[in-house]
């Protein structure tokens, strides 16, 4: 998965239906993980595998993505990071970041991308070396997160800005496990795509073997995703909207989510 070998990744579930995620780099020894829904799944790895968390990240100010924060910090003493929009809403936090910043070095170098609309804080962190990153809850497998506090227009242009700038090779990590649901309402606004058929039925596969869906890649959402695919003229006139822009088209496929 990651492009330097000795990188090594533990993606794990937390809560009901989120995910964990740790990043270890043995030739730095430093390690990092991507927001902390609950604190002892994290501490539970590190156990295992003796690594010592350097650095935590974060997405957004969600309770689910950050309630197991304080304690995580407390027993390893990691650096933490978070959006610069997160500064009064999120405690114990060390640094800050906005759109276009990086932090880290090496094969864990990261780029903060940002990509409003789930929250306004919502950062998304691209890993370049290692050719992975971690969307939060703004793109997820099959999907994309709803629109809390920012709009629609809002919410598509930060889903155009991943497509731009993250290479379709990408490994996408994200926040939580809905892409057996994602799947299902896909198919209503997708439903002659062969790719997103063919997915249908791994994705049901994996969660009938109690599997873990993601990653994912780019290229896989490009293929199946209705949320990056407005442009596609089969989705555009199962929608009615043949002569719509894409932001109209991905804001019509979002409101049938929230009402399906």
């Amino acid at each position: 998965m990651p492009s330097a070998p000795n990188v090594q990744i533990r993606q794990f579930p937390c809560l009901s239906d989120n995910f964990g995620l740790i990043i270890h780099d043995p030739e730095s020894g430093k390690t990092v993980a991507i927001d902390v829904p609950d604190a002892a799944p994290y501490l539970a790895v590190l156990e295992e595998t003796g690594w010592k968390l350097t650095d935590i990240l974060i997405t957004h100010h969600h309770w689910d993505h950050v309630q197991g924060l304080a304690e995580l910090k407390t027993v390893t003493g990691a650096h933490v990071t978070g959006p610069e929009k997160s500064r009064l809403k999120i405690d114990g936090m060390d640094a800050f970041v906005e759109d276009g910043d990086h932090v880290l070095s090496g094969p864990l170098r990261v780029e903060a991308i940002a990509t409003p609309g789930h929250t306004l804080d919502q950062i998304s962190w691209h890993f370049p070396e290692l050719k992975i990153a971690h969307t939060g809850d703004t793109l997820f497998s099959l999907g994309c997160g709803r629109v809390f506090e920012g709009d629609l227009e809002m919410m598509w242009a930060s889903l155009a800005r991943l497509i731009a700038k993250l290479p379709e090779e990408t490994v996408i990590f994200c926040g939580h496990e809905y892409t057996a649901s994602n799947a299902r309402f896909a198919l209503t606004i997708d439903p002659d795509n062969e790719d997103l058929q063919d997915r249908t039925r791994e994705v049901e596969a994996l969660r009938a073997e109690g599997k873990p869906t993601l990653p994912t890649t780019m290229a896989e959402e490009l293929l199946t995703n209705p949320f990056l695919r407005p442009s596609s003229p089969a989705i555009r006139k199962t929608l009615g909207l043949e002569e719509a822009s894409d932001a109209d088209v991905f804001a019509e496929i979002r409101k049938r989510k929230d009402n399906a």
